[in-house]
This record gives structure tokens, sequence and C-alpha cells, in this order.
């Protein structure tokens, strides 16, 4: 899901985290894992860390960086924060913008558990894993 990035702007929080917990709680009932947008280009650090902190105590199972459809995709900054807000009690997802291996490993080790790419076999030829 996406969260309501308006509300989180406006300080609501609680509203944030009630949407997210509804959203888990029907998701987790038929045994399905959900992964939270918080679509981190258009939040400060402070929005961020709120994000995360929401996501997790609505019982989200990830939290992810964006879209794709957004200015921006996921950072090595942004994946870093997330990381060190969610500690492992979360998954982060890196998506949007990851073009190059160098690229992927560097979300991997800044924190990221899975990654989202359209250049999936770019970034495996780079890797040499596939030729």
């Amino acid at each position: 899901m996406v969260m309501n990035i308006g509300e989180l702007k406006g300080g609501h929080d609680d509203q944030v985290k009630a949407d997210i917990q509804a959203v888990a709680d029907a998701a987790h009932a038929k045994g399905a894992v959900l992964k939270v947008i918080i679509e981190a280009v258009l939040l400060s650090d402070d929005e961020k860390v709120r994000a995360c902190q929401a996501a997790e105590a609505a019982g989200a199972d990830f939290v992810k960086t964006s879209t794709g459809f957004a200015s921006g995709g996921a950072t090595v900054h942004d994946v870093a924060l997330m990381r060190k807000t969610v500690g492992t009690r979360l998954g982060v997802k890196a998506a949007g913008g990851i073009h190059s291996y160098e690229e992927a490993k560097a979300l991997i080790e800044a924190g990221a558990d899975r990654l989202g790419a359209s250049a999936g076999v770019t970034i495996l030829k780079e890797a040499g894993v596939i030729d």
C-alpha cells in the first residue's frame, strides 16, 4: 500500500497508523505480507522516520522507499535511515531508480532486504550472475 502522505505531512500520524493498521489486519487475515510505500523522495528525514514508526506500530511487514512514479527513487541515505528506524523488526525494500549492479549493491549494504528494479537483467549481467 502507499502510505497517506498528506496525512503524514499534516502531522496526523495517528490517522496514518490507523489507515495502515486497517490494511495490515486485512492482509494478514489472508496470509499476505504488507509493504508500506512511504514515497521517501517527497518526505523530510523526520517524516521518513515517522512514516516508518507508524508502519511498524500498525503491523506492517516492510517499508518501501517509493512507487517509482515520483520524481526520485531509492537512495542509500533513505535506505540507511529506514533500516536504522525499523531495525530488524521490519524488512526494507528499495525501489525506484536502481539501474546498475553498483547501485543495487550499495542499497543492500545500506540495509535493503529486497530490491525492486526494472533493470534486473542488466544488474544480474553486471554482477556476473547471468550472461
